[in-house]
């Protein structure tokens, strides 16, 4: 029985602390590489959205546009 006690090996306050540091740079590096990954999403969606904001203005510019031809139109023709 001597001879398992002295072969096994006693973890120490120092052990435990680098085990420890060492699960919690594992846990960062996952969380990194998560963020990056959102980030590179939300980067995509911004980009997506922006090109709709664009169409949007365009078609209501065009909008505008044809209700203020129709419009004119309206008046030339009731005061021809």
């Amino acid at each position: 029985m001597n001879t398992e006690k002295n072969t096994k090996k006693e973890t120490t306050l120092d052990d435990l602390a680098l085990m420890v540091a060492k699960g919690f740079n594992e846990v960062n590096e996952r969380m990194d590489k998560r963020f990056d990954q959102v980030d590179k999403r939300f980067e995509r969606i911004e980009k997506r959205l922006e090109n709709i904001e664009a169409d949007l203005n365009k078609k209501v510019d065009k909008i505008e546009y044809n209700t203020l031809t129709y419009r004119v139109e309206k008046l030339e023709k009731k005061f021809a």
